[in-house]
């Protein structure tokens, strides 16, 4: 359990769509500047700043100057442990529904 409680922070930094979008446009892309994170949006780069500093809270971000930018890149080692935590997840439930079946079928 405590470790599943671990990948609550990434579970939450992933709830906000436009987080979202950051991470998969990091995940594209690779490493990318706030400059050319917000290229194409309506966001401001203030925005995506604090966007991404809850990504890099959660641990699924992290930054590095490269010159006068700051360039940000995906941590993918949270991304995994939370999917590793939902499949746990969507196995009970599998396991669940299976005995729920066999409970009807055995009423029958």
């Amino acid at each position: 359990m405590a470790r599943m409680a671990a990948s609550t922070p990434v579970f939450a930094a992933l709830g906000d769509p436009q987080r979202m979008v950051l991470v998969s446009r990091l995940c594209r892309k690779g490493p990318l500047s706030v400059s050319h994170l917000t290229e194409g949006t309506s966001i401001t780069r203030q925005a995506v700043t604090k966007h991404l500093r809850v990504l890099e809270a959660a641990g699924l971000a992290r930054s590095e100057k490269s010159g006068r930018e700051t360039v940000w890149a995906l941590d993918r080692r949270p991304l995994t442990k939370a999917r590793d935590h939902l499949d746990l997840i969507a196995r009970q439930w599998d396991e669940a529904i299976e005995r729920l079946r066999a409970f009807v079928e055995e009423g029958d």
